[in-house]
């Protein structure tokens, strides 16, 4: 799913832990958004992996939120917020899609790493890839429920993140276009910096997709087996 839909998420799931410090809604609602968008703060390094927790969030939430309910702080309601806008990030990404460039070609078989359980997530693609029509239409969604419970000033951070929401939307399958021409303009050591997914060769046809995934997978099968002495 897209950023701006994690946050609108965020700030959602927030509005009932508002309710406990109405005079601190604001502080909340953007402790909340918050929290749905500091996972992708690892978008360039190890993405969905670095920041992203679905387990220990989610572990974290179940704490943090009755703590909240019986200290009755801001600080702890406003802490309570955001972790549970970052454990929803992390736990929705599963239901996108998978990290390729072009996700809608449905090749990659990592969603979200679990590092509970010491493997990656895959995929359920009920949102087929960030920035498609029916995550845009999540982020309305979420804008319009918002709406009713903001004040006028939080108003305008819903509208315009749902902004930036459509304006991704528009532009999402063209991006990985840029990206083929920008990147091998680039500085050698800024290059290998960035993302495998970043770096793979422009696709001359529908196969290369999956001859990408399939080297990701032979990747990672080698480096299980050096691991595991094989």
């Amino acid at each position: 799913m897209m950023l701006p839909t994690h946050a609108l998420a965020g700030a959602a799931l927030a509005v009932p832990l508002a309710v406990l410090v109405p005079e601190a809604a604001p502080v909340v609602l953007a402790a909340g958004l918050l929290g749905g968008i500091v996972p992708d703060l690892d978008l360039y390094v190890g993405h969905r992996r670095t920041l992203h927790f679905p387990v220990y969030y989610s572990l974290g939430a179940i704490i943090a939120v009755p703590s909240a309910l019986v200290l009755g702080t801001v600080a702890s309601v406003a802490l309570a917020a955001a972790i549970v806008g970052a454990a929803a990030h992390s736990v929705a990404d599963v239901f996108g899609g998978g990290l390729e460039l072009r996700p809608w070609q449905a090749t990659a078989d990592r969603a979200v790493y679990d590092h509970f359980n010491g493997r990656w997530i895959a995929p359920r693609r009920w949102i087929r890839y960030d920035g498609a029509p029916e995550d845009l239409l999540l982020s309305a969604t979420l804008a319009a429920g918002l709406w009713s419970f903001v004040a006028a000033d939080i108003r305008l951070v819903v509208a315009g993140t749902l902004a930036v929401a459509a304006v991704y939307t528009v532009v999402r399958r063209v991006l990985p276009n840029i990206v083929e021409v920008v990147v091998p303009a680039l500085p050698a050591g800024v290059v290998s910096s960035l993302p495998a997914r970043y770096r793979e060769p422009a696709p001359t046809g529908s196969a290369t997709g999956a001859d990408v995934a399939r080297r990701e997978r032979d990747a990672s099968q080698s480096a299980r087996a050096a691991r595991d002495g094989r």
